[in-house]
């Protein structure tokens, strides 16, 4: 069964963002394993808590990630 997990920040996307990322992701396991792989392909969008979690060993929030995205 192909599997696929995205974490995302909470909050960072909204319902059609999400179908978007089911949608696309069991394609691509489509593309690869043929159609069968469609009926059992799980994908996982998982929201994680504003703050729960970093890089480089500094805490992300989504304010932050926000303003690193606008120039």
């Amino acid at each position: 069964m192909p599997f696929a997990n995205f974490k995302v920040p909470a909050g960072s996307l909204d319902e059609k963002e999400k179908k978007e990322i089911v949608t696309r992701a069991t394609q691509l396991f489509v593309d690869i394993y043929g159609e069968r792989a469609r009926a059992t392909t799980l994908v996982l969008v998982e929201e994680v808590t504003d703050g729960g979690w970093g890089i480089g060993g500094d805490v992300l929030t989504l304010a932050m990630l926000q303003g690193s995205t606008e120039d």
